[in-house]
């Protein structure tokens, strides 16, 4: 279990980073055959991105159904997705042949968001690190960077 930092702390990353959100919404409980291998590929895939520092992955935050992933870029996390060499895409081509025609069977999402340097806020308070934190960098959320405001208004790394 992590260590929990027992003061508020704010996250700090250098230059342009990617969130990425994807998650599954499993329509047909019954249709485990769909989803299932789904489930199982996830984690996989993140063992295998942690063992590759140069893939751009810098961390995650997973829970039932969603995974925040944070990324160096757009570049890398399209250059993982689309390598056929890595697990990601032979997981896809199993999903989409195991879906088919009948799409309400299970659902998937995701959602990219292209964060420009020193342009976020965050706050950690009485928590192990976590999300950004983890992925990164911290430093205590004090004077400045003590409210949501100041933390958004400071110049960041860039």
């Amino acid at each position: 279990m992590a260590k929990v930092v027992p003061k508020r702390v704010t996250a700090e990353i250098k230059g342009d980073f990617v969130v990425f959100l994807i998650g599954i919404r499993i329509n047909k409980l019954w249709k485990i055959h769909k989803w299932l291998p789904v489930f199982r590929a996830m984690p996989r895939m993140i063992r295998e991105l942690e063992q590759r520092p140069e893939s751009g992955f810098l961390g995650h935050i997973m829970s039932f159904g969603v995974i925040v992933q944070y990324w160096r870029s757009f570049d890398h996390l399209e250059a993982y997705a689309r390598d056929v060499d890595q697990l990601h895409w032979p997981a896809w081509v199993d999903f989409n042949k195991r879906v088919g025609g009948s799409r309400g069977d299970v659902g998937i999402w995701h959602e990219t968001y292209k964060v420009r340097a020193g342009e976020y806020e965050c706050v950690y308070s009485g928590m192990p690190p976590i999300g950004l934190a983890k992925a990164s960098s911290t430093t205590d959320a004090v004077g400045q960077l003590e409210s949501a405001r100041g933390r958004i208004e400071t110049p960041r790394h860039a």
